[in-house]
């Protein structure tokens, strides 16, 4: 027979292909059996994991302080606003916590029914969802208002909605467990007083009892009464615009966009407030005590333009300072790894595990005590500079935290801090909560009571009896407000009455507190960005007084 197949060359293929689909039908087989097992394997694996995912909330060790009722930003620190959940901001990808894409959706071959909780059961509405490319618009800025005194500008308090939907970590808790755990800068009689007044809602129902257990997706908003810091009135004054870019020459003190306590004292807020410049793209960052050149694109195709100059290494930033000492005459260059210590305090050192950092420097006149000195930053680390001037023993004459004495007898020259980073944290927050001056570090005192110090407790925390006659102040004085408001004809004279309403709250244990405001010259620190290149453009400032040749220290 094999002689006979060989000699016909097409019955031998037909035999092949033949004894081929055999062998392919029963591995096929097999593996149909054996993949069916295997989904059944993970289907009941996935099971297992899901209520552990459930049971211990985020698998991260994300241990930030959330914003739902501190005085911080939502946007700043990344927590998700109404809507935001779903989708991402400007139309990006989303991404899940290893930075990986995460999958999409898998659609239902069929009509899904519609998820109905069992007799009694909770049941959550479905996340809202955001339109991208929104930006702070007119609803935002007239939330408050400005006022002058003493040369500084104020912001009148105001009532603000901190909102977001709820962690992974904090399902399955109660609203009491979550307060009492990650919220610690006010007592829990003040939340429970909140409750009374009506300040708490979830899902946009008001909260009755704090022991309500949290679900996915649910939507908190808590209404806090809200103070900013001072800042410097020093105008904000424009150096170009056209149908591209916006530049401004920015006073130091006011920070670039919503960060902390800081909202409506912010450039994006003012821009849009007394310039109407709306909807901007901030181009690059400055530290809020940092003045001098500050770009912003009016739209996203100028604002990835240039970004991607920046990637390129295209631009050339020029800053001035103001050092302690006499500088050498010689071009210095410092490539020393910058580590930062706490992102929540703002502190960074030399540190070998740092980033790699390059910074050029080159002295531009000695008075006999200080020394004006140019900075290049070849890259854009936190506060390199300040950290860089610090490690050659040369720190910016004002600097509030790398010229302290926080840092030892050589404040940190050389790299030499002779205490752990935990202890200069505390000898940092120690020597600025004397000088009344947390500001500067942006922190307030509920920041301390949250466990930076080691406090359990605010100081201006109330006896829980107290509490409770305030909640029902607060809501008399809600009722009366609103009414008020709707009882005005005009639309201005409603809103600047319902400011002006705002001022006080007996809730609010900041409208309890006796501030001293800091003077004028206390908010300014001697960096200054001067100059800001790229290939087809070159903005620069004016050259500050602290920087002339005749300066004299007070």
């Amino acid at each position: 027979m094999w002689r006979g197949v060989r000699g016909c060359p097409g019955i031998l293929v037909h035999w092949r292909v033949a004894l081929w689909s055999h062998s392919f039908a029963r591995t096929w087989s097999g593996c149909k059996e054996a993949m069916a097992e295997e989904l059944s394997t993970q289907a009941k694996a996935a099971g297992g994991l899901k209520a552990l995912v459930q049971q211990n909330g985020d698998s991260g060790s994300d241990q930030s302080r959330e914003p739902l009722l501190e005085g911080l930003d939502p946007a700043a620190m990344g927590a998700q606003v109404p809507g935001s959940r779903g989708q991402a901001q400007g139309g990006e990808e989303q991404v899940s916590g290893d930075g990986e894409q995460a999958p999409a959706p898998v659609a239902d071959s069929g009509k899904r029914k519609k998820r109905r909780g069992a007799t009694g059961e909770r049941v959550v509405p479905p996340p809202k969802k955001r339109r991208t490319g929104v930006s702070f618009g007119d609803e935002h800025f007239a939330e408050t208002t400005y006022y002058f005194e003493g040369g500084l500008r104020k912001v009148r308090p105001y009532y603000f909605d901190f909102q977001t939907y709820c962690k992974g970590r904090w399902v399955g808790h109660s609203l009491l467990h979550v307060f009492s755990t990650e919220f610690r800068s006010q007592p829990l009689a003040y939340y429970e007083a909140a409750v009374r007044a009506g300040r708490l809602h979830l899902n946009e129902e008001p909260v009755q009892d704090l022991s309500i257990v949290l679900k996915d997706n649910d939507f908190l908003r808590n209404t806090v009464h809200r103070h900013e810091p001072p800042v410097t009135a020093e105008p904000i004054r424009l150096l170009a615009e056209n149908e591209d870019v916006v530049v401004i020459d920015k006073p130091s003190s006011i920070p670039v966009h919503p960060c902390g306590r800081f909202r409506h004292n912010t450039v994006i807020f003012i821009l849009g407030k007394e310039h109407q410049l709306k909807e901007l793209h901030p181009l690059h960052r400055l530290d809020r005590l940092t003045s001098g050149v500050l770009m912003f694109a009016k739209t996203a195709a100028v604002s990835e333009k240039i970004h991607e100059q920046v990637r390129d290494r295209q631009l050339e930033k020029e800053y001035v300072c103001r050092v302690e000492g006499e500088f050498p005459d010689k071009e210095v260059i410092c490539k020393e790894p910058i580590l930062v210590v706490s992102y929540k305090v703002g502190v960074c050192r030399v540190d070998p595990r740092g980033k790699p950092c390059e910074t050029v420097f080159q002295r531009l006149s000695y008075n006999g005590h200080s020394s004006v000195v140019q900075c290049r930053p070849l890259t854009g680390r936190t506060h390199q500079i300040r950290v860089h001037l610090q490690f050659l023993g040369h720190p910016i004459l004002n600097d509030p935290i790398y010229n302290s004495t926080a840092w030892g007898p050589s404040r940190g020259q050389g790299g030499h801090i002779p205490k752990t980073d935990e202890e200069l944290l505390r000898d940092l927050v120690a020597e600025h909560q004397a000088k009344e001056s947390l500001n500067v570090l942006d922190l307030c005192e509920g920041d301390l009571a949250a466990g930076l110090m080691g406090s359990t407790t605010p100081s201006s925390e109330l006896a829980k009896d107290s509490l409770e006659e305030l909640a029902t102040v607060a809501q008399k004085i809600d009722g009366i407000a609103e009414a008020a408001s709707q009882d005005l004809d005009a639309p201005e004279e409603a809103a600047k009455a319902d400011v002006m309403s705002q001022e006080t709250d007996p809730l609010c244990a900041e409208c309890r507190l006796l501030r001293q405001d800091p003077l004028p010259q206390d908010l300014v620190m001697f960096l200054h960005a001067l100059r800001y290149k790229g290939p087809d453009f070159e903005y620069v400032s004016p050259m500050p007084a602290w920087a002339q040749d005749d300066w004299q220290e007070d």
